[in-house]
């Protein structure tokens, strides 16, 4: 019986490594399927087509059987059309890459998120530095809100009562969006600013929505958004995040 095969199918790789001495196993985030891991065959080899077109933040079209944990690519094509991101943004790009890696299940299609990180990634390579503090947030909020963790931005979670404007809210990871004290809370926004970001995330193109928001809220952002991945990534520090802490103290 021959085997069934997936062609044409829109892709990021977002992690390698070794799996023999010609080989490698491919972590991928496609359009239709979700994340899908692969094995390249002989992608090491100096001859292989794939060895220059398997790059990490490049959008790329794949071919693989449709079978089995980890299915074998069959044909990659570089998709062309952007520039690898480089300093910073190439780590913020390894960042967002890892975000997926830990936040979703394999086979578990995820066809908006896909849209979503391929509109980060062209920011991340568009070489506007200013943006990218922005990018990360909104992908970040998308992401969540995607895998169904973010709460309802237009409520305080646990009474679910209308948000009060004048009055300042933080998001907690147990406890959601909960009204903080005046100087209580690090990053705590107004009322104002979660219904902004809450109505960005409901247009028609999301993330260029939110990233107009999450630009003049960026600061106050991260720590918030901060806690709530590492909650739910279930570590206290993200590899690459580190990374670039470490980076910047040298």
């Amino acid at each position: 019986m021959a085997t069934r095969r997936i062609s044409d199918e829109a892709a990021f790789v977002l992690h390698r490594y070794d799996w023999s001495e010609s080989s490698l196993i491919l972590e991928t985030f496609t359009r239709r399927h979700g994340r899908v891991a692969l094995v390249a065959k002989g992608a090491k080899r100096p001859s292989s087509n794939f060895r220059p077109v398997l790059l990490p933040l490049q959008p790329l079209r794949l071919a693989f059987s449709a079978e089995g944990e980890i299915r074998t690519l069959k044909d990659a094509e570089w998709v062309g059309g952007q520039v690898m991101p480089t300093g910073d943004a190439l780590l913020a790009g390894y960042y967002l890459n890892e975000l997926l890696l830990r936040l979703l299940a394999r086979d578990d299609p995820h066809p908006a998120l896909f849209e979503h990180y391929a509109a980060a990634v062209q920011v991340l390579a568009s070489e506007h530095g200013e943006a990218l503090q922005p990018a990360l947030r909104a992908f970040e909020l998308l992401l969540l809100r995607e895998v169904g963790v973010l709460p309802s931005l237009d409520v305080q979670t646990l009474a679910m009562a209308p948000l009060q404007a004048g009055e300042t809210y933080g998001l907690v990871p147990e406890g959601g969006l909960v009204r903080t004290e005046p100087g209580e809370g690090r990053g705590a926004l107004a009322a104002t600013d979660w219904l902004a970001l809450e109505q960005a995330m409901s247009q028609p193109a999301p993330f260029h929505a939110t990233l107009r928001e999450a630009a003049r809220l960026s600061s106050a952002l991260k720590p918030q958004l901060r806690n709530l991945l590492h909650y739910h990534c279930g570590v206290s520090s993200l590899r690459t995040r580190q990374l670039m802490v470490d980076l910047q103290a040298l």
